[in-house]
């Protein structure tokens, strides 16, 4: 561990717990699924052990580079029931006694023997031939531990999944059987606004057909306070992907609101929205304080998505931002955002961003900082090598995975930049994750 972490230590130690801290060891609760799911590794451990095992992970990484600053990690006061967004699968259990074969058509592709199944699901609606699972897969698996309850999960969220498998039966829906691609209902996806409270439900089908969905979504909504919009989403492929690329809605706009730093954004069933609101704020005014902005900067934010963190930073003191991503649908989700919050000083395209810079440096036009998040297997020679002809001033990085950026930190150290601050944040309580924000300049300056 560098003496600079040490003394962040001594300084937040027990006379002045920091921020995260608080609430670990006694009282704590305690997850009966750890073992079998798998999800959360750390969850049955003091909260307060697992910040310290991240912060030696992170100067283990990251400590080696002279003259950099490491921070200690940025925790949860409460580090439960954090994720806005829950996904479950639904599949069919132990046989139950007496039932009667029947259900939902395999895919609802309206052939005589489909029609027939179907007429079948009607008679025995509400009498389930088998018992219908749903939770969390276990670790490096398909095997469903099911839960009705979860440390992680927001609490609305859940009652919804399990509200979903108790109305299946009455509607004659069965889960969906991988092995023989068969069944209706595959998965649900519930996303709850942070601060607005909506919810958005995705119902993963096998098939289009999906006849009693208005009386079904009736009933859902009538069941969960909350819920403001349903989406069918269609996915007939053999894939271990959930969602597919068809879908329609069945209630309400089909989307939902929420605030993340002052801002406003539509989330919709394939919109991407980091799933713990909370740490997402503390992220991004941590990455925005680190860039120095003065209201005279030009920023590129590389790897935009759906443009929060550009949209953060145009309103918190930068003078223009390019988002720049190579997902047409997230630039359009990006525009859209910037409209909706009547941002004009930033702009959205679609492309490659280390093709964007090299161009900006080909036509002399002025860059000052960069933003960047790109994905857990970091960012490619490529994109370093324009990005330092670009000549930013500051590189804010923000990483899911330190090792890649204690990698792409050495290359940019090789091209003329010096890591100066690191700042890591627990986004994903009670798991292996650790998300760090690295500050480098660039030496001499411009």
């Amino acid at each position: 561990m560098t003496k600079r972490l040490q003394d962040a230590h001594a300084l937040h130690g027990p006379d002045r717990p920091r921020k995260g801290s608080e609430g670990a060891g006694a009282g704590t609760p305690v997850c009966p699924h750890a073992q079998t799911c798998g999800a959360c590794q750390h969850v049955n451990e003091p909260y307060a052990a697992q910040l310290a095992r991240k912060d030696a992970r992170v100067a283990e990484l990251l400590g080696g580079f002279e003259g950099a600053e490491l921070r200690p990690i940025l925790g949860m006061d409460d580090p439960f029931r954090y994720r806005n967004k829950v996904v479950s699968p639904y599949a069919p259990g132990k046989k139950l006694p007496g039932a009667a074969p029947g259900g939902r058509a395999e895919k609802g592709k309206g052939s005589r023997g489909d029609r027939a199944r179907e007429a079948r699901g009607r008679r025995t609606a509400g009498r389930a031939r088998h018992e219908i699972l749903c939770g969390m897969y276990a670790a490096h698996s398909h095997r469903i531990v099911p839960t009705d309850g979860c440390l992680v999960e927001n609490e609305r969220a859940k009652q919804v999944i399990l509200a979903i498998r108790s109305l299946m039966p009455r509607f004659g829906i069965e889960p969906y059987r991988e092995d023989a691609h068969s069944g209706f209902l595959r998965h649900a996806v519930v996303r709850v606004g942070h601060t607005s409270g909506e919810m958005l439900v995705t119902l993963v089908t096998n098939g289009r057909e999906f006849p009693g969905s208005r009386a079904f979504c009736r009933e859902l909504v009538k069941r969960c306070a909350g819920i403001t919009t349903i989406v069918q989403n269609v996915n007939e492929r053999q894939t271990n992907v959930i969602l597919g690329e068809r879908e329609q809605v069945l209630y309400g706009p089909g989307f939902i609101l929420d605030q993340l730093c002052g801002l406003s954004f539509r989330i919709s069933s394939q919109s991407f929205y980091q799933v713990n609101a909370v740490q997402t704020e503390v992220l991004y005014r941590q990455a925005v304080e680190l860039a120095h902005l003065a209201g005279a900067e030009r920023v590129v934010d590389a790897y935009c998505g759906t443009g929060t963190i550009g949209l953060v930073a145009a309103k918190h003191g930068a003078a223009r931002v390019v988002g720049v991503d190579s997902v047409a649908s997230a630039i359009r989700d990006a525009r859209e955002n910037a409209r909706h919050n009547g941002v004009e000083n930033a702009r959205f395209v679609v492309g490659d961003a280390g093709a964007f810079m090299r161009e900006a440096a080909a036509d002399g036009e002025q860059v000052d900082v960069v933003l960047m998040d790109p994905p857990r297997a970091g960012s490619s020679e490529e994109f370093l090598e324009s990005l330092a002809g670009c000549a930013p001033a500051r590189v804010v990085y923000i990483s899911c995975n330190p090792e890649t950026q204690a990698r792409d930190v050495r290359q940019l150290e090789r091209r003329g930049y010096r890591l100066r601050t690191l700042q890591p944040v627990d986004m994903f309580p009670h798991t292996d994750h650790i998300e760090t924000i690295a500050l480098m300049e660039r030496e001499g300056g411009r």
